[in-house]
């Protein structure tokens, strides 16, 4: 990578304002980077280098004008193949291009182009989002940089997106999270990642998954990246966040299923990074958490996510049923004949059990445990539906119940497994404390350190240096 775009987004943006780089060689740089890793990495359904030069001198010109628009002004950004961005086709991981309709700008698009961010393409997406591992069998699979002999799973559904980070096309990337598709890929390849509570952030013109459920999110290579874009993109902050004390913190660990079936290595690398944080002064304290135990069944059973996709494909995009993956048609069938009373069941479940939740945080700072527990599966392991489907769901376990929860949550990157592969670190916190949240991940990266420092180079973007 260039140096420049080795540097922290705040130190990019300070560079940028002193005029010792310009927007124009951030991009040529991230365009570099992509073209040294486009084909083994796969990350982009669509890369525009023609539009992002566009954007990076309109950035450029505001620059030498005097202008500042905001922190995003001149920084390449990834954008997952859900939200519409004009003039570029929407996929949304299907095998057809969707109606024009789904190519508008919604508030969070609107958010980077006021403040001149460049979007450098659109990322690839599991097919309609609905899925944890990152697989498509139209587009194929982008690569997790971490593994340079097989070709892992990156995470999904947000495929793309950190995948983008690690190969240094962009500083930041928008994904969406319904049940773990922001944090999921961000833990699987060593970086940051925060799912909004939901209704935080508009989710108009993202192609939709499941209404209910559904956040946009975003990540970075370190959770001060990520809060510097939280601010700029979030209508509500009311201030930025600034780390929070580590001693006297107060992080929640409960002994149940968040726990279990973890990849050997994984609650290892977690139950560590927590040694290092209570030696600083933090409190781990031992907490119950029945929420999840109860609301799990729910989400084994498809929830309300293959319904409401079943209702939009049916009414929406009724062609498309011929066109798509079977192990999706599949998920979805299953839901189709449920029952109104159980959906209305369903509901009335997950707003007792997330009032429930959120009051059992009120004493403590947030809830910790592995983000994700299993490591990154490698694409022929799980080429079967019957070895993809239990890796799926318990890739979505520990994430997916938050959403359930009604609760936010963010992810930060401690640790390699024993196969070498990235561990996460998954912070819940109570509905809209976004700004308490990152605070509290800030402490925590400043006491362990971000992913490139903790966890070091991706093996096959160091083999590319």
């Amino acid at each position: 990578m260039s140096n420049i775009l080795d540097q922290s987004v705040a130190e990019i943006g300070a560079a940028l304002r002193a005029g010792k780089t310009t927007a124009t060689a951030l991009h040529d740089a991230a365009a570099g980077n992509h073209e040294a890793h486009a084909e083994s990495f796969s990350a982009y359904k669509l890369w525009d280098a023609e539009a992002g030069q566009k954007q990076a001198r309109a950035a450029d010109a505001a620059f030498t004008a005097g202008i500042d628009t905001g922190p995003l002004q001149g920084i390449p950004i990834s954008v997952k193949d859900l939200y519409g961005v004009a003039g570029w086709p929407t996929f949304a991981g299907t095998p057809k291009r969707w109606p024009k309709s789904w190519e508008c700008e919604g508030p969070v698009i609107a958010a980077l182009r006021a403040q001149l961010g460049v979007i450098m393409g659109k990322t690839h997406t599991v097919e309609f989002a609905f899925g944890g591992i990152g697989m498509n069998p139209h587009w194929g699979t982008p690569r997790n940089p971490w593994d340079a002999e097989r070709h892992r799973a990156p995470g999904g559904s947000s495929a793309g997106a950190g995948v983008s980070l690690c190969a240094g096309s962009a500083l930041l990337a928008l994904g969406t999270d319904t049940a773990g598709s922001v944090r999921i890929p961000a833990s699987m390849t060593g970086n940051a990642g925060l799912k909004t509570s939901q209704g935080r952030w508009s989710i108009d013109c993202i192609a939709p998954l499941s209404p209910s459920l559904d956040t946009a999110g975003i990540l970075a290579r370190s959770v001060a990246d990520l809060a510097i874009g939280f601010l700029a993109i979030d209508p509500l902050a009311s201030d930025a966040p600034r780390p929070a004390i580590s001693a006297g913190l107060r992080l929640g660990i409960s002994d149940g299923m968040l726990w279990d079936d973890c990849s050997p290595g994984v609650a290892q690398g977690v139950n560590g990074a927590l040694g290092e944080l209570v030696k600083k002064g933090a409190r781990l304290v031992s907490v119950p958490f029945p929420e999840a135990d109860e609301i799990y069944p729910v989400f084994r059973v498809g929830g309300l996510v293959a319904v409401e996709l079943y209702a939009f494909v049916n009414e929406v995009l009724p062609e498309w049923f011929d066109l798509i993956d079977p192990i999706i048609v599949q998920r979805m069938s299953e839901a189709s004949e449920l029952p109104a009373h159980e959906y209305v069941r369903r509901r009335r479940l997950m707003d007792r059990l997330s009032a429930a939740a959120s009051e059992r945080l009120r004493d403590l700072d947030v809830i910790v445990c592995p983000t994700v527990p299993n490591t990154p599966p490698a694409l022929d392991d799980i080429a079967e539906i019957e070895d993809y489907r239990p890796a799926n769901l318990l890739a979505l376990r520990n994430t997916g119940i938050v959403n359930y929860l009604g609760l936010c949550a963010l992810t930060i990157p401690v640790a390699l497994d024993k196969a070498g592969m990235p561990v996460g670190l998954q912070l819940i916190a109570r509905h809209g404390q976004e700004e308490r949240l990152l605070s509290i991940g800030l402490a925590l990266e400043n006491t362990l350190g971000d992913g490139r420092s903790r966890l070091g180079t991706p093996s096959m973007v160091k083999n590319r240096k």
